[in-house]
Order: C-alpha cells, then sequence, then structure tokens
C-alpha cells in the first residue's frame, strides 16, 4: 500500500507542473474537455461556448465570450491568463 501511495504522489508530482506548463487555452479552438479546465468552467459552460463559437463564428476578443449564456466578466476575468483568441 505504501508503494502505491508513494507511486500516486510521484506521478502527481510530475504530470501536475506539466499540466500548469501548459499555454493557454484557445477559446476558438479548444474542445469542451479543455474548456472544463478553465475556472468556473464547468462541462455546460464549455459546451455552451462551443455552441456560440459554432454559431457565430470565431470569437474577436475576449469580452465577447460574456455573451455566452453563463459567462459573465467574472468568469472572464478569473480566466485572463489562461484564455486566448489567436
Amino acid at each position: 500500500m505504501k508503494k502505491l501511495t508513494l507511486a500516486v504522489l510521484i506521478l502527481f508530482l510530475v504530470a501536475a507542473p506539466a499540466a500548469w506548463a501548459m499555454g493557454p487555452v484557445n477559446v476558438n479552438t479548444a474542445t469542451v474537455e479543455q474548456l472544463s479546465e478553465l475556472s468556473n468552467i464547468g462541462p455546460a459552460k464549455a459546451a455552451a461556448i462551443v455552441s456560440y463559437r459554432e454559431e457565430h463564428g470565431p470569437f474577436r476578443s475576449l469580452q465577447e465570450l460574456t455573451r455566452v449564456s453563463g459567462i459573465g466578466e467574472r468568469t472572464v476575468e478569473m480566466n485572463l491568463d489562461l484564455i486566448e483568441i489567436d
């Protein structure tokens, strides 16, 4: 049991920095799964972002995300360092 716990801990310590080092999520190309990793964005809001993007075309600004149902200015602010539109 100690070996399993140690293995899980080592895996976490190795994988976590790699996840943090990933670049920003491009809201114009990201999948529902990728968008769901953002702060205050669950699967339903992520699906709403993808649906909006498919219906209206790519986002031209990060503030345009607030036009998506359930996405407010606070959510955009919380994710400014994690998202891009390029």
